[in-house]
């Protein structure tokens, strides 16, 4: 099959195949598969065997899964009123009773698959789905819109950790660290679709500062993120650790600078600011728990 296969492409624009892509799009892929191999990475450094870090993996791809596609069954009529077409719901490619049985279907999937790394483990990580299940009902429209995201990134290192011999909790530092990640994470998806939102009737709290306030808040959470993880386990920084926080602060002020120019600077530094934090969180993955 080429490129170029009339057949085929009227099988992708009209039959199973604009479905299959359109419930893979509708998960929200790319958050979907960063924070399943975040979680993955994390395990593999804090010791978990590899049943373990299967386990983790599986229990957080399903967790995001069904809240990537609850999100979109719930937004499909606020995402065809701002003419976001590119939404696999709202432009047709598949049905928002479809995305919602295949959420439920997933979030059944992810308790058994949460509580095998242990009950502490697992009900810390099924909060955290149904932290974001609330956001997609109704809590993004309101002033605790960044609460979902601080709690459903803080519970990870804890799920991580939990699920080691002897149950350790992880260090404090690392569960804050992570829930501000997650509120920066909250300010970066939510700035480039503010204006569609306040059209929609969303006033969450990034929508209700507005963009020009957001653009210069994004770097703040993830900043002090990289803080946490450079200097919260103590002792003196190393060369990697100075250089993380150099990088993080280069790229947040860049964002900064060069917002004026355009709108999409101060979302890609931010992500490129989260990825320093990513990294600094799994190369410390050995001292979670100490």
């Amino acid at each position: 099959m080429t490129d170029r296969d009339p057949v085929a492409a009227a099988v992708v624009r009209d039959g199973p195949g604009r479905t299959a892509v359109g419930f893979v799009l509708a998960c929200h892929p790319g958050p979907t598969a960063a924070v399943t191999a975040l979680v993955t990475a994390l395990a593999v450094a804090t010791g978990r065997d590899a049943a373990g870090c299967a386990l983790a993996g599986a229990a957080v791809l399903t967790g995001q899964l069904s809240i990537g596609w609850c999100n979109d069954a719930i937004d499909a009529g606020r995402d065809a009123a701002a003419g976001r077409a590119g939404k696999p719901v709202a432009g047709g490619a598949v049905s928002a009773r479809a995305v919602r049985i295949a959420a439920l279907v997933a979030l059944a999937c992810c308790v058994p698959l949460s509580l095998a790394s242990g009950w502490r483990a697992g009900a810390l990580h099924l909060a955290g789905v149904l932290a974001a299940w609330g956001y997609d009902f109704g809590l993004k429209a309101t002033l605790l819109s960044w609460a979902p995201y601080a709690v459903g990134f803080g519970v990870l290192p804890a799920f991580v950790t939990l699920g080691l011999p002897g149950e350790p909790w992880p260090a404090w530092w690392a569960v804050l660290a992570a829930a501000l990640l997650g509120v920066g994470a909250h300010l970066a998806n939510v700035l480039p679709d503010i204006a569609g939102d306040l059209d929609t009737g969303v006033r969450g709290w990034p929508q209700r500062m507005g963009a020009s306030r957001v653009r210069l808040l994004v770097p703040v959470p993830l900043l002090a993120a990289t803080c946490l993880l450079v200097f919260g386990p103590g002792g003196a920084p190393g060369v990697a650790g100075w250089l993380a926080v150099a990088a993080a602060s280069v790229l947040a002020a860049t964002g900064l600078l060069l917002a004026a120019r355009s709108s999409r600077v101060p979302f890609v530094t931010a992500v490129a600011v989260a990825a320093v934090d990513v990294i600094l969180l799994v190369a410390g993955g050995a001292s979670l728990t100490a």
